[in-house]
C-alpha cells in the first residue's frame, strides 16, 4: 500500500500484512498492519518502524515522500519486534538521525542493536520535542503493554500516536475507521477491538484507566488516534477510548459462555442441556469447543460474557490437555469480574472438575460450587441434572451481574 496522508504533512508509511495468521501464538484471521508515521516539518520525524520483513515497504513509502537521509528524528514508542526490528535499516539510510525513546526502551533496544554509533536520547512524561511548526509531547505508558511503552502527542495536529494501544489486528485497504465501517462494518471493527483487548491488554485494565485519566488531565485535544496496528481513528476517536474504559471497568454482556472440550462426546452431551438451562433463564449462551476454535477466539468469548462454564473430561486424573492449555493461557491474562463454574465427565476416577476449580482460585475468580460431573456417558437423568445446573448457574450470573 502507498503512503497515505492522515493530516496535512503527516503520512502513514506502514505496511499491510495480509497473510499473517499466527502473531506470537495469537491467531489473527483478519491479518494485521504495521503502522508507522512520517511527519514533514523543519525536522522530518519518523514515528516507529515496522516488522523487519516489511522494511522494504516502509522505506519505499518514505522515499515516495522524501529522501530517507533527511529524517532528523526517529521516535520509538515501543521496542517490540513488530515496531522496532527494522530500525537498523532506517538508521543505515539516516545515520545522522536522533532516536527518542523511554529509558526502559533504550535498555531494551540495547539487547537488539549496537547503539554505540547511534544518537539516542531518552525522554519521560512531559518532555517535548520541537520539530519546527509542531511540538511533540511524550507520555510514558509502562505495561501498556511492555515496560518501555509510551505515546506521542502532536499538539498542532491533535494526533495521539499510541503504539499498540487502541489497535486491532486487521489487514485492510482502508486506513481509517470510517472507511472500514463503510467497506466492512462497524460491528466487525468493534469485534476486532474487543479481540485485541481481550488477548493482549486484559491484564492492564487499571493502568489503562490511569493513563486515559492522565491524558484527559493533560487536556490533550484529540482529533485522531493513530495506533501501530489496524485502523486509524479519525471519525470517532472517542469511541475507542470509551470502549477501553468500559472494558477496563469490567463491562461484560449479561450472558454465559460454555467453553469445553470432549474426548468421547460425553462432556459435549452435557454442554447441550446446560446451554438449554441457561437459555431457559433468559440469558444468551454461546458454546465454544476448544479444538474447533482458535485460542484467541475462545479468550475473546470468555471476556465478552459475565459468566463462563468450563467443561472438561478427565484424562489421567487431571484436566483434558486443551482445557488445561486454555486455563493456563487465561490465568496469564488475569481476568476479573467474571463468575465461573465447571462441569465434566470421567471414567473410573475424576479430577478435571476439581482441577478447574483450583485454576479459578489461582485466578481469584468467583466460582459457583460445586460443579457438575458424571461418570462415563450422561443418562437421561444426568441430562436433566445438567439442565438444572445450567438454570442455577444462570440465576447466579443474573445476580452477580447486578453489581456492575
Amino acid at each position: 500500500m502507498k503512503a497515505v496522508e492522515i493530516r496535512q504533512g503527516v503520512f502513514w508509511v506502514g505496511a499491510v500484512d495480509w497473510a499473517v495468521r499466527d502473531f506470537h501464538g495469537y491467531e489473527t484471521p483478519r491479518g494485521t498492519t504495521y503502522n508507522n508515521f512520517l511527519i514533514m516539518d523543519e525536522e522530518i520525524t519518523l514515528i516507529d518502524t515496522v516488522k523487519y520483513d516489511f522494511a522494504d515497504l516502509t522505506i519505499k513509502n518514505i522515499a515516495g515522500i522524501v529522501d530517507p537521509a533527511r529524517i532528523k528524528n526517529i521516535i520509538i514508542n515501543h521496542i517490540e519486534n513488530d515496531h522496532a526490528s527494522s530500525l537498523d535499516r532506517i538508521m543505515a539510510l539516516a545515520p545522522q538521525a536522533t532516536i527518542y525513546i523511554s529509558e526502559k526502551g533504550r535498555k531494551g533496544l540495547e539487547r537488539f542493536f549496537d547503539l554505540s554509533n547511534w544518537s539516542v536520547k531518552t525522554v519521560k512524561t512531559g518532555d517535548t520535542l520541537s520539530i519546527g511548526s509542531r511540538t511533540l509531547e511524550f507520555l510514558e505508558t509502562p505495561m501498556l503493554h511492555w515496560p518501555d511503552s509510551m505515546v506521542t502527542y502532536s499538539r498542532q495536529d491533535r494526533i495521539l500516536f499510541t503504539q499498540d494501544a487502541f489497535g486491532q489486528h486487521v489487514a485492510s485497504a482502508s486506513r481509517f475507521d470510517d472507511e472500514f465501517e463503510k467497506s466492512d462494518s462497524a460491528a466487525e471493527l468493534e469485534d476486532a477491538v474487543v479481540d485485541y483487548y481481550a488477548n493482549i491488554l486484559m491484564p492492564f485494565g487499571q493502568m489503562i484507566k490511569t493513563k486515559i485519566a492522565e491524558i484527559q488531565a493533560k487536556g490533550f485535544d484529540i482529533d485522531i488516534i493513530a495506533p501501530d496496528h489496524g485502523l486509524i481513528w479519525r471519525a470517532n476517536p472517542g469511541k475507542v477510548l470509551n470502549m477501553y474504559l468500559d472494558m477496563a471497568n469490567g463491562k461484560a454482556n449479561e450472558s454465559v459462555v460454555i467453553i469445553y472440550d470432549t474426548m468421547w462426546q460425553s462432556t459435549e452431551k452435557m454442554a447441550v442441556p446446560i446451554a438449554e438451562g441457561i437459555r431457559a433463564e433468559g440469558l444468551d449462551c454461546r458454546v465454544v469447543k476448544l479444538r474447533a476454535t482458535p485460542m484467541s477466539v475462545a479468550i475473546k468469548e470468555f471476556w465478552k460474557s459475565r459468566g463462563a462454564l468450563i467443561g472438561s473430561p478427565t484424562l489421567n486424573n487431571i484436566l483434558y490437555p486443551s482445557v488445561a492449555e486454555f486455563l493456563t493461557h487465561l490465568r496469564g491474562l488475569r481476568p476479573k469480574n467474571r463468575l465461573v463454574g465447571a462441569f465434566g465427565s470421567y471414567g473410573w476416577g475424576g479430577g478435571a472438575v476439581r482441577d478447574a476449580y483450583e485454576e479459578f482460585k489461582k485466578m481469584g475468580l468467583q466460582a459457583v460450587e460445586p460443579g457438575y460431573q458424571i461418570p462415563y456417558r450422561p443418562s437421561r437423568a444426568d441430562e436433566e441434572g445438567a439442565f438444572e445446573f445450567g438454570r442455577t448457574f444462570a440465576r447466579q450470573v443474573i445476580e452477580y451481574h447486578k453489581g456492575f
